[in-house]
């Protein structure tokens, strides 16, 4: 049964075609939102739309490459445009390439930032102003969100993780200045740092890399669905309440 609190909003989820972004499209569309579905995979969004909308929810795709600005800022607008508004925005596009610094091929540094950094930027420079009058519009609910997905990484570096760590940093302390700048105007910022989760995150490491990680987990992952409904509960909290932190790991998990 869906909850409906989240009725008469807009959510847009990046990197919405598995994961974490995927659960939290579905988690929303349960509490009531219409969902913009953003990724580059058409074919995975058009199935998770299809998915939603065979149990009551409305879900729109938009294929796209939030590392092109003009994609991204084009996503935004075609959001808006078919769905009259935007409430909420979870900025969950990302990659992790992990291997020593010395030895790591550059262009996984290069595709990391662009994604992680540069795919984040992009997206909420355009959603801010449709966020902003959402929070202002009255009658409302009185309140906008900017989600924006860190990591365990985002709070401590590790070998192998370097240049992971400094885009996940990175995405802590914006989202901490962007907090400071918005909240006077009724725009929560909210930073999620999940530690491990079952996602296809992992499928892209080189193989030695990935075996030894799993080798030495020593701990069993999340599901998406648990880093969803952390995010679900933080942008359904009242107005005058804002989750502007949470760090969320497996129970078994040390760093």
């Amino acid at each position: 049964m869906m909850s409906r609190h989240l009725s008469g909003t807009v959510a847009l989820i990046t990197g919405a075609s598995s994961g974490i972004g995927a659960a939290t499209a579905k988690a929303l569309a349960e509490a009531g939102a219409v969902v913009a579905l953003l990724a580059r995979r058409a074919d995975r969004l058009a199935e998770l739309s299809k998915e939603i909308e065979a149990v009551g929810g409305m879900a729109l795709a938009v294929p796209c490459d939030i590392t092109d600005r003009e994609q991204a800022v084009s996503a935004v607008r075609q959001t808006v445009h078919s769905l009259g508004r935007l409430d909420i925005v979870v900025n969950n596009a990302g990659q992790m390439l992990l291997g020593e610094f010395t030895s790591a091929p550059a262009d996984q540094a290069t595709s990391m930032v662009d994604l992680n950094v540069h795919g984040l930027l992009n997206i909420a420079r355009a959603a801010l102003p449709h966020l902003l009058e959402a929070a202002a519009e009255p009658g409302a609910r009185g309140v906008a969100d900017l989600v924006n997905i860190s990591s365990v990484a985002g709070r401590k570096g590790t070998p192998g993780a370097a240049v992971y760590a400094l885009t996940k940093f990175g995405v802590v302390g914006l989202s901490e200045a962007l907090r400071q700048e918005l909240a006077g105007r009724q725009v929560r910022v909210t930073v999620v740092e999940p530690g491990g989760v079952a996602t296809e995150l992992g499928d892209y490491l080189d193989p030695d890399v990935r075996a030894r990680l799993v080798a030495e987990m020593g701990y069993t992952p999340m599901a998406p669905r648990d880093v969803a409904e952390a995010i679900t509960f933080a942008v359904a909290r009242g107005s005058n309440v804002a989750l502007n932190e949470v760090l969320i790991r497996p129970t078994g998990q040390l760093l």
